[in-house]
């Protein structure tokens, strides 16, 4: 490569926010409340609920955490947490209008800042029963989601994450990937560079280093990946009504491996799920993982 085509491929690359270790263990102290704030809203998804219901949980819970919520106020949304039921894939406003029924699925997606640090992850739970076709959509996702997280250390490159993700979900089955909602950069900001699709060829786009933080999240739907953005500007659906799934973590690269921060267990159970073990040794003292 000559110069010129390699200061055009500098220029090209987002430049991503590397954190020393004491800045990722604060990240690590707000991945546990939006960690432990999941697990409460996961076991009150249930017939009967209001998504409203739900904020008013996570804001409590946040608070009482000594955590600020990330989303409220965020560009102007409203609410503590995003509620996606069914059709809607991403960016839901709670309302106690929003009553869930048996059989829905509902999508929460939550973040919190500790002095500063962001952290950001999301989850789809069934409420009570579900059909088959949809527990498979919800673990296919899923998988995904860990596939890309194991792809998360020093040596790789970005797009590794990206096909990760996508080689999983192609071999669970026929579900549309979504393509025009995508993972982040995190730190500081909850929102940074460099974008993190969820589908891609390997070996692209910036070499992953210990220090950078990534929320990676694929969005799976049963039918088309196509998407239309409902007119409170906010909730995207699916273009063809059909049931999604969505699933994020905030994933911190370390020399040892993926640290997954808003995992209770640092990450460790769902890596080793998809075959790719985590040392222990980046985060074994600090807090809970």
């Amino acid at each position: 490569m000559d110069e010129p085509e390699r200061q055009m491929r500098i220029k090209r690359e987002p430049a991503i926010q590397v954190k020393t270790q004491a800045q990722l263990d604060v990240m690590r102290e707000a991945g546990l409340v939006v960690a432990h704030t999941l697990s409460a809203l996961a076991a009150a998804a249930k017939p009967g609920v209001t998504t409203a219901d739900l904020d008013a949980i996570a804001e409590q819970q946040i608070w009482d955490a000594g955590a600020t919520p990330s989303f409220k106020g965020y560009h102007g949304f409203p609410a503590t947490i995003c509620t996606s039921v069914n059709e809607e894939i991403v960016h839901g406003i709670p309302s106690p209008a929003k009553r869930l029924r048996p059989g829905d699925l509902i999508s929460i997606d939550c973040g919190a800042i500790v002095r500063g640090w962001h952290a950001d992850a999301a989850l789809t739970v069934g409420v009570g029963e579900i059909t088959d076709e949809h527990r498979g959509l919800l673990a296919a996702c899923e998988r995904a989601l860990w596939q890309g997280l194991a792809q998360a250390r020093p040596g790789r490159r970005l797009s590794d994450i990206s096909h990760a993700v996508e080689r999983s979900a192609r071999g669970a089955g026929t579900y549309g990937i979504v393509e025009e909602y995508v993972g982040h950069g995190i730190g500081t900001e909850m929102h940074m560079d460099p974008a993190v699709p969820n589908y891609g060829r390997p070996g692209r786009g910036p070499l992953l280093s210990a220090g950078m933080a990534l929320a990676v999240e694929p969005m799976l739907v049963l039918g088309a990946r196509h998407t239309r953005l409902l007119d409170d500007e906010w909730t995207v659906v699916s273009a063809d009504g059909t049931p999604s799934a969505h699933f994020e973590h905030t994933v911190a690269i370390t020399a040892d491996g993926p640290w997954v921060l808003t995992a209770e267990d640092g990450g460790q159970a769902g890596l080793a799920a998809v075959a790719e073990p985590v040392s222990s040794g980046a985060h074994s003292n600090s807090g809970g993982g």
